[in-house]
């Protein structure tokens, strides 16, 4: 008796190999996809750190852009193939803080920031630095979800956000005056940390035009700028929506405040 149970038992662990396998075989490739934009994002993070070293810093903004394009790819086939996992996470956050986080850094030290010595240095570090936070937290809380809204700026908002100033700085110098990007350095670097809740990317279905409807206009007005003004326009619109996630959250915080106050006030009664 126990020799046929040994065959059936091979014959068992036999017929179930191949299906891991298969099943091993097809999680591959929906992870190899997604995968390889993600390597291209870092790739083109590289070559733009290249080209900031070379002095190409147009070739360079248009390379954190691109990499930016590969970065919203890599997300959307990895939906679309159902290729999501930990290490497509992983893979994800390493790229970006090169080419959100290191790239962009370097950008502004090179344009401007490289003349404050010690000071300049250490501002221009400081987006790296929190893009790196940002993102090692994003992996420890990631839930295998999208959502609609992100905790701090996106690190690649921040990164577009330099990438505009570096791109205006011919017709407007002020933007690359210390005494401006200073501030401007300090302040994205540190929404990136908060959890200020900003819009996430909009979904191009009806369910989603019909629950943001205010959203959906201010980016078809974005949109509008960007064909008038070119670069111009796509600053001042990313510039609204920083704004705009900014100001909700000090009225949501103001409102909190308020209505704590009214219901303190109320338990505590008449005197």
């Amino acid at each position: 008796m126990t020799a046929p149970q040994e065959v059936g038992g091979s014959e068992k662990s036999g017929m179930q190999r191949p299906d891991g396998l298969a099943y091993r075989n097809n999680r591959l490739s929906r992870t190899a996809v997604p995968s390889f934009f993600t390597l291209m994002n870092l790739f083109s993070g590289f070559l733009a750190v290249t080209q900031i070293h070379e002095g190409q810093y147009a070739y360079a903004c248009y390379l954190i852009v691109l990499a930016g394009f590969f970065d919203l790819l890599d997300g959307m086939m990895a939906r679309l193939s159902q290729g999501q996992s930990h290490f497509g996470v992983e893979l994800d956050s390493l790229s970006d803080i090169v080419s959100f986080g290191v790239a962009p850094s370097y950008l502004i030290y090179a344009i401007a920031l490289e003349d404050f010595g010690v000071f300049g240095v250490l501002a221009s570090g400081l987006p790296a630095m929190c893009a790196a936070v940002r993102l090692a937290r994003y992996n420890v809380t990631y839930e295998g979800e999208a959502k609609d809204y992100f905790n701090g700026l996106p690190a690649p908002v921040q990164a577009y956000a330099f990438v505009l100033v570096a791109l205006n700085g011919d017709a407007h110098s002020w933007l690359l005056d210390g005494a401006t990007l200073f501030p401007v350095v300090f302040v994205l670097s540190a929404l990136m940390v908060t959890n200020i809740a900003f819009d996430g990317t909009p979904k191009p279905t009806t369910a989603y035009l019909a629950a943001k409807p205010l959203v959906v206009t201010g980016y078809v007005i974005g949109v509008a700028l960007i064909v008038v003004l070119r670069e111009t326009g796509l600053l001042v619109g990313l510039a609204a929506y920083i704004l705009t996630g900014v100001l909700r959250a000090v009225y949501r915080g103001v409102h909190a405040v308020m209505k704590r106050n009214v219901n303190s006030t109320k338990l505590s009664g008449p005197h």
